[in-house]
């Protein structure tokens, strides 16, 4: 008989948390269909005989040049609407750690180590194709795009069990968060110190309010635009204050006199109203702006390829994201003595392992803030990105469909509701 007092890793959970993820991962799942139709719009206009008028667009400049803001379409793209992307992420993180299951340490374990280890082993496979040059793009191939991800799930992963896509979330939001702290310390080129202070005014103010439960637009959008600005102009990249503002949201309001739970705070109001924001139309819109590069044929893809910095970061997404998850979830299962559950077997984490090599949105950005905003290494970074998320993408694929019979077995278990009270009996047993 199975050992019932060690923790079980990949458990279900709760059943309102899995309802609630459910909701998530539907929202997500449409943003990485419209992720992907806008990375494909953007490769095709890119490499047509319309190309000039592409490149025209992403270079168009806009915005108050007294504020310093008079920035490109690209660069607005970028530091802009990535800010309500990251925003989103900060909800999220906060959400899990502190209403979550994940309020559990031995339960957040798991999904925290895996991220940190699909971070640093990418980082490893890169330097040491690049440990000669180019060595700054070392972070390109450490995040994961939890959209582009659901968009494959959403394809040949419907049954996915909850554990596993509640792993893949959790993973991916950790891993947000672990890449806007690289960016912050290690794309930080020239700091402003003044401006980053002054930020810390409208972000206290925010604070304030949103922890006095204040929800008027008008005061609450001003003040994050100024957090916004401020970050900006000292130099640190603009998508930190989104963090920074999502993690001042409180998650729970005070509990009730009378002894009643805490109640849902403003985090899931604001993620309710922004998360289809950012992944309806801040993620499509990014890939638009930064996915179109010329191929130049299929002699100009091999050529990029065979670039030693387009090498580092397919060996990264393909081969040390998949190995830096499974490395780290086995050594603090072997290490706290936590036991699989039983309806899984390890060959799913491969899969989900492998899944979590699909790299995008970030991927793009610290490749630009890396080599710079169409530069012949960000164009090489580009193509890289996208034939490592596509190869992630198909030996994925393969890996979840060889287990597609157990998943179903498990979807159909959890979905079984005999008492008709509109709980799932897996989760009241």
């Amino acid at each position: 008989m199975p050992d019932t007092s060690r923790t079980v890793l990949l458990s279900r959970g709760s059943w309102a948390e899995a309802r609630r993820i459910a909701d998530i991962l539907r929202k997500e799942t449409v943003g990485g269909v419209l992720l992907l139709a806008g990375a494909l719009l953007a490769l095709v206009w890119a490499n047509s005989p319309w190309s000039d008028r592409y490149h025209e667009l992403t270079e168009f400049r806009f915005g108050p040049s007294a504020l310093h803001l008079d920035l490109t379409a690209a660069t607005w793209a970028a530091d802009g609407l990535l800010a309500i992307f990251f925003f989103v992420a900060g909800l999220e993180l906060k959400r899990e750690f502190v209403a979550g299951d994940l309020r559990d340490p031995r339960r957040a374990a798991v999904p925290v180590a895996a991220a940190a280890g699909g971070v640093v082993v990418p980082a490893i496979c890169y330097l040491l194709v690049n440990a000669g040059g180019a060595a700054e793009g070392w972070a390109i191939p450490t995040a994961t795009d939890i959209a582009f991800a659901l968009a494959v799930l959403a394809v040949v992963g419907r049954s996915l069990p909850t554990a596993l896509r509640t792993f893949l979330l959790t993973l991916a939001v950790v891993d947000d968060l672990l890449a806007i702290m690289i960016i912050a310390v290690f794309y930080t080129a020239h700091l402003a110190v003044l401006p980053l202070l002054a930020a810390l005014i409208p972000l206290a103010v925010f604070t304030v309010l949103v922890q006095r439960r204040v929800r008027a637009w008008w005061l609450l959008l001003p003040l994050a635009a100024a957090t916004w600005a401020l970050v900006h102009a000292s130099g640190v990249h603009a998508t930190v204050a989104g963090v920074l503002l999502g993690f001042a949201v409180p998650v729970l309001t005070p509990a009730h006199p009378a002894g009643h739970h805490p109640s849902s705070g403003l985090a899931e109001h604001f993620e309710h109203r922004f998360r289809p924001i950012s992944a309806g139309v801040a993620v499509p819109i990014f890939a638009l702006m930064s996915a179109g590069v010329t191929l130049g044929g299929l002699d100009g893809l091999g050529s990029a390829l065979s670039d030693p910095v387009a090498i580092g970061v397919l060996l990264g997404l393909v081969v040390g994201k998949p190995l830096g998850i499974l490395a780290a979830t086995w050594l603090t299962a072997r290490f706290t003595r936590a036991r699989l559950d039983a309806d899984l077997a390890w060959i799913d984490m491969v899969g989900v392992a492998v899944l979590s090599g699909i790299g995008f949105t970030v991927s793009l950005l610290i490749g630009e803030l890396a080599f710079g905003i169409g530069s012949d290494r960000d164009d090489q970074v580009k193509i890289a990105v996208l034939a490592g998320s596509l190869t992630a993408a198909a030996l994925a694929c393969v890996l979840l469909r060889i287990r597609n019979h157990a998943y179903r077995r498990i979807r159909a278990q959890e979905q079984a509701d005999h008492d008709g009270d509109d709980i799932p009996d897996v989760y009241q047993r």
